[in-house]
């Protein structure tokens, strides 16, 4: 008999833990020379523009440093070293800088961050200091993808939450990135659902957002942000003899709480916000576990009108909110401009 059927079991361990030990290793050989690229990078730019500030002496070169460059290195090299490149070379130099020794600056601001160059290329588009430290926090604690972050930027992600704090929030959350410590933390306003693809004009209904949601849910996680896990849609409760359905039910794994979402296909209205409140109510008594937070709702609708919603949210005690969401992106002139307004 094969020694192998016998031992069965003892071979799929042994298979599976191999298995494991190269993934481990490839993982963290693939995070070494991300490093190692970043790195060379980051100091290609730092000789390119300290040879380019030692005066006079060498401004004759002028614009054709890069292009000289460019050709000579892509001789030596190959591909990599276009002229593009070299200039983001610079800028990574130039934006990830603090004024102490080279490795000491690189160790600080690069080797902290667990991101790749193409990472860095999209964060280089970025002017706004505050903005750039903030997606650079969001990339490193929610671990996106350069797609997501491409989503993220375009979608305003830094504004929308910025313009619902003030001042000194808006510098934390550059420090820091969006911390989730407490309900409102998660809320934004608005939601912008343009991966949906629907036409802003388009008359649809509550129930064909719901399915385009769900058909789309790594993208609507990642618009709702970190530590949210789906639960289940229309989500059947029972009170008394009477059946409701909750449209999007969520837990949030760092807050530990559900998170109940009641879609609208126009304006949230205050009769919105009582049922949400029925809802939570249910919950915290028949859903809850003892280690359970208390939940939050959520009413999200088309339209928003903030007086009649400041009104019909005051003094209750569950913790309910309501936001608009839009399907379209949002103006990047119109919101820069708020906020340097809140800035200034």
């Amino acid at each position: 008999m094969n020694p192998l059927s016998t031992q069965h079991k003892e071979y799929l361990s042994l298979q599976e833990n191999i298995v494991q030990l190269v993934k481990a290793g490839r993982t963290k050989a693939a995070v070494k020379v991300n490093q190692i690229l970043t790195e060379t990078y980051w100091n290609i730019g730092r000789y390119i523009f300290e040879f380019e500030q030692q005066g006079s002496s060498r401004a004759i070169y002028g614009d054709k440093l890069i292009k000289s460059l460019s050709k000579d290195l892509t001789r030596e090299f190959g591909k990599g070293f276009s002229s593009t490149n070299l200039k983001n070379f610079r800028s990574f130099y130039q934006v990830f800088s603090i004024g102490q020794t080279a490795s000491d600056q690189f160790n600080i601001r690069i080797h902290s961050y667990n991101l790749s160059w193409s990472h860095y290329v999209e964060l280089l588009k970025i002017d706004n200091n505050l903005e750039r430290n903030f997606y650079l926090k969001q990339c490193d604690q929610e671990n996106w993808s350069v797609r997501e972050l491409k989503r993220q930027m375009k979608s305003m992600l830094f504004h929308r939450l910025a313009l619902s704090s003030d001042k000194e929030q808006v510098h934390l959350l550059a420090a820091k990135g969006a911390v989730s410590q407490n309900p409102k933390d998660l809320i934004k306003d608005p939601y912008v659902f343009e991966f949906l693809g629907i036409p802003q004009k388009e008359i649809f209904r509550e129930s064909d957002l719901e399915e385009a949601l769900i058909k789309n849910l790594e993208e609507f996680l990642l618009e709702l942000g970190k530590g949210f896990a789906f639960i289940g849609r229309q989500y059947k409760i029972t009170i008394g003899s009477r059946h409701f359905f909750i449209d999007l039910v969520f837990y949030h794994r760092i807050l530990k709480c559900f998170v109940l979402i009641d879609l609208k296909r126009g304006e949230g209205e205050h009769g919105d916000v009582g049922q949400m409140n029925l809802y939570l109510n249910y919950f915290q008594k028949d859903e809850n576990q003892e280690d359970d937070n208390p939940p939050i709702g959520l009413v999200l609708g088309a339209h928003k009108d903030h007086i009649l919603m400041e009104y019909a949210t005051a003094n209750l005690d569950n913790q309910l909110f309501v936001s608009k969401y839009q399907l379209y992106l949002p103006d990047e002139r119109e919101l820069q401009e708020e906020l340097e307004k809140l800035l200034n």
